[in-house]
């Protein structure tokens, strides 16, 4: 698959050849990953850490918000590494510094060891000093302590010229079965496919910012389908992963819905099918997935209205749990009935404290698992109520924890003094 790439320089992201020669100045990096993210994970660079000249680290965090980041240039040593880990970096790409003494004390499943080599063999210090040993050789003493590698072509890099396919094949085989991304020239979404079904990711960057490559195609690249009409079947799910329906997607629609981050797909009987376009029940698309099999797609989408024809959430009847909840809690905010209880929770911000706090005393209380379900769901209800009151959404709060989860540094967990209500 592909893994987009953006390599900072004094705050904006750029593109160098060969790492060296400015080529092109691509602007925000926040807004670039907006787009990127829609194909899972990014690669991103920071060139002036690599060469020691500055560091680009509160645009880094910034990026880890928004989008999963798998971060590289200059990380050096522990501490480095452990601020962006702990910044919610989802993995770490350590060059230079890739030793066994640092590496084993890194969680080996988010460490990616980078090979950079000239002519096949690896250089360190943001590709400005040769160390004469050869990647196969790296990779062999590497193994034991990283999830995979990512090797780039250096003299091929940034040059729109295309990979080289031969070594990359020897160098997966050498790596197996640690996973390999390959950089340094990958110009086609075709070279995506080819190192897709070699076992490899490709990281590009030249190719997309100058249009060379459309993320749609990339994206879509490595899809195959053992269907006569050729059709990939596409699972909608909401930012909660709840399945709305299925649809079908084929090269063009992928490309519409990526190019326009909305929900587009292949109807067999009206051909390019935007979604809500006369309803009305419009899709932001937040993230595009393929399957293991390469031959089905997820699309995630924020929705708007009902994704049924039949007036429904669901293409199997109204969805339930906690994203329903939310949404009707969203949908009352603006249309409760004047003096109902949900108006005012909304606009009694006392009565809404006191609930909260009352209700967590019950659950802290709770004696049998009974209770301890029923106090937790009016926890859990007037929770809900206060976040959506001020704009959170359930998917928000996930973020929160699945951020928490990246981290490595661990808080004490103490409680804290009770204060007088």
């Amino acid at each position: 698959m592909i893994i987009p790439s953006i390599d900072l320089r004094g705050g904006q992201a750029v593109q160098l050849i060969g790492g060296e020669t400015p080529c092109l100045e691509a602007g925000d990096p926040i807004v670039i990953a907006e787009k990127f993210r829609l194909a899972g994970e990014i690669a991103v660079v920071d060139l002036d850490a690599a060469l020691s000249t500055g560091d680009n680290r509160a645009q880094i965090e910034a990026l880890c918000k928004i989008a999963r980041c798998r971060v590289g240039g200059g990380i050096r040593d522990y501490e480095t590494a452990l601020h962006f880990l702990d910044a919610g970096a989802t993995g770490l790409v350590i060059g230079t510094a890739a030793e066994p003494a640092l590496l084993k004390r890194l969680p080996k499943e988010r460490i990616w060891a980078a090979l950079d080599a000239k002519d096949g063999e690896v250089v360190v210090e943001g590709w400005q000093k040769s160390t004469g040993r050869g990647i196969i050789e790296r990779i062999a003493e590497l193994k034991p302590y990283c999830n995979g590698f990512l090797v780039t072509f250096v003299e091929r890099e940034g040059r729109m010229g295309g990979t080289d396919l031969e070594r990359a094949r020897a160098i997966i085989a050498a790596a197996a079965p640690l996973r390999v991304t390959i950089a340094g020239g990958v110009t086609t979404a075709a070279e995506v496919a080819e190192l897709d079904a070699l076992g490899a990711d490709a990281q590009v960057g030249m190719s997309l910012y100058t249009g060379h490559m459309q993320l749609g195609d990339a994206i879509a690249a490595p899809l195959v389908s053992d269907r006569p009409d050729g059709l990939w079947p596409t699972v909608v799910v909401d930012e909660n992963g709840v399945a709305l329906g299925l649809a079908y997607s084929n090269a063009a629609s992928v490309l519409e819905a990526v190019s326009t981050r909305t929900g587009v797909y292949h109807s067999r009987k009206r051909g390019l099918w935007r979604k809500g376009e006369t309803s009305g029940a419009v899709q932001e698309l937040i993230a595009v997935d393929l399957d293991c099999d390469r031959d089905a797609l997820r699309f995630t989408v924020r929705q708007s209205g009902e994704f049924c024809h039949l007036n429904t959430r669901t293409c199997w009847g109204e969805d339930s749990g906690l994203p329903r909840l939310t949404r009707r809690l969203v949908e009352r905010i603006q249309s409760a009935p004047e003096g109902s209880y949900t108006a005012r929770l909304f606009n009694d911000p006392e009565l809404l404290a006191s609930k909260l706090r009352e209700e967590a005393r019950e659950l802290v209380e709770a004696g049998t698992p009974e209770e301890v379900a029923q106090e937790a769901a009016d926890v859990i209800y007037f929770t809900l109520v206060r976040a959506v009151k001020d704009g959170v959404r359930l998917e928000d709060i996930a973020k929160v924890l699945d951020q928490r989860e990246l981290k490595v540094t661990r808080r004490p967990g103490n409680a804290k003094e009770e204060r007088d209500e």
